[in-house]
């Protein structure tokens, strides 16, 4: 890939992505196999004005040994040293940047259990990081480079080289940093999103019903006050940020207790280095009551059990099948790429900035709210060319505004 298009990459993360500002502390987390991008963000970080970056480093075959040879027990704790480490950089306002080119089968055939009770005690443990991330107190973007492995996954009849120079292709023209000024081009992006996020933030629709053709049928209460967001975030000190690049969604917050209907995935759910795919669900009341899947229905479980609101909703997004991603055609296996080419739920924890004064509510407010809470967050896609959603007001009167897969507003 053209060097100078790798150094434009890693500026529109910092710059953009985090907006990193003068004598902040920046984390980096970045795969071993990427270690040569990494430390271009880290340059462009320090260009920036941070104060000192902190590159956490990543493996995926590392991460696999541990959980197929590890003690059984390590995975019910969570190291006491990580949790003072994420609080004192928390403290310290931390932006953090995540450099995402994970293998989508690098957990296959890792012991289900293992990894349930480990997802369970560590997202425990960093509960208030999560708080800290999803109110937008501080920053974060993420953005997905390449990895040998990926790459061959998602192109598998090109050799390796050239399955990583499509995959660089790919992944920077839907990042829209494919651009002589991607900065300036993430600006004009910004701002396609102003029209539809008030024609919906006005309409304050009480329900949406969301069909598709392969059997999606679903009627989705919204919370009340709830609010639509997309195309960045701002942080609690009128910060600007990009929190995933790509974006092509707008989202809000479902009623915790009024979801009703079957949901029929559109694609495959890589989840902890495993492939969830043919799946389905039926949500009764706002939770699910029956779910399956062709392949790894236990890792789906996983998500839906690992606590009361794993199998509630948090997000309803919608996407156009309009968008750079979407008409690539092409199933990326990375929910950060397959969630801005279709439309999505996320099962699992709401953001409290899509009601407001979210933020200022204790879990119990945002609960009562409508809001769920979890320790999961996992977006699962749905959308599809014929998706058609109708916006339903509390007396009853409709508006369709998502007619075959796009907006006509």
């Amino acid at each position: 890939m053209d060097k100078n298009k790798m150094k434009n990459y890693a500026e529109l993360l910092v710059r953009s992505g985090g907006n990193v500002q003068k004598g902040q502390l920046v984390i980096i987390g970045c795969d071993v196999e990427n270690a040569d991008f990494g430390r271009l963000v880290q340059a462009a970080a320090y260009d920036a004005g941070a104060s000192e970056v902190r590159m956490e480093w990543m493996d995926d075959i590392c991460s696999r040994t541990t959980y197929l040879r590890a003690a059984s027990e390590i995975f019910d704790s969570f190291p006491e040293w990580r949790v003072n480490k994420l609080a004192e950089q928390d403290e310290r306002g931390a932006v953090y940047l995540h450099v995402r080119s994970s293998d989508p089968d690098a957990l296959s055939g890792v012991d289900a259990d293992r990894l349930r009770r480990f997802t369970k005690v560590s997202r425990e443990a960093t509960k208030e990081h999560t708080r800290l991330t999803m109110g937008s107190f501080l920053r974060w973007s993420i953005i997905a480079v390449p990895s040998a492995a990926w790459a061959k996954k998602v192109f598998p009849d090109l050799s390796e080289a050239d399955a990583i120079e499509k995959m660089w292709q790919y992944l920077l023209k839907g990042a829209r940093a494919d651009g002589k000024n991607p900065c300036a081009d993430w600006e004009i992006h910004k701002k396609s999103f102003e029209a539809r996020l008030e024609y919906l933030n006005k309409k304050q629709f009480d329900a949406l019903r969301i069909t598709t053709g392969l059997g999606t049928d679903i009627t989705l209460g919204l919370a009340k006050n709830h609010v639509w967001e997309g195309g960045g975030d701002v942080d609690k000190n009128g910060v600007p940020f990009f929190p995933n690049m790509p974006t092509e969604e707008i989202f809000t917050m479902p009623d915790r207790m009024r979801a009703d209907g079957r949901v029929v995935a559109s694609m495959p759910l890589s989840y902890q280095g495993n492939l969830i795919d043919g799946f389905e669900m039926t949500f009764t009341a706002g939770k699910v009551s029956s779910f399956r899947a062709d392949k790894n229905e236990s890792a789906l479980a996983n998500i839906i059990e690992i606590d009361e609101g794993g199998g509630r909703l948090g997000e309803v997004a919608l996407v156009s099948n309009t968008s750079p991603i979407g008409q690539m055609n092409t199933l990326f296996y990375n929910t950060l790429f397959d969630e801005n080419a279709s439309s999505h739920l996320a099962l699992g924890k709401a953001y409290p900035k899509n009601i407001q004064d979210g933020d200022k509510l204790s879990t119990e407010e945002f609960i009562a709210a409508g809001g769920n809470d979890s320790l999961v967050h996992v977006d699962f896609m749905f959308g599809t060319e014929d998706m058609c959603v109708t916006g339903i007001h509390a007396n009853g009167t409709e508006e369709q505004f998502l007619k075959n897969g796009d907006f006509v507003i």
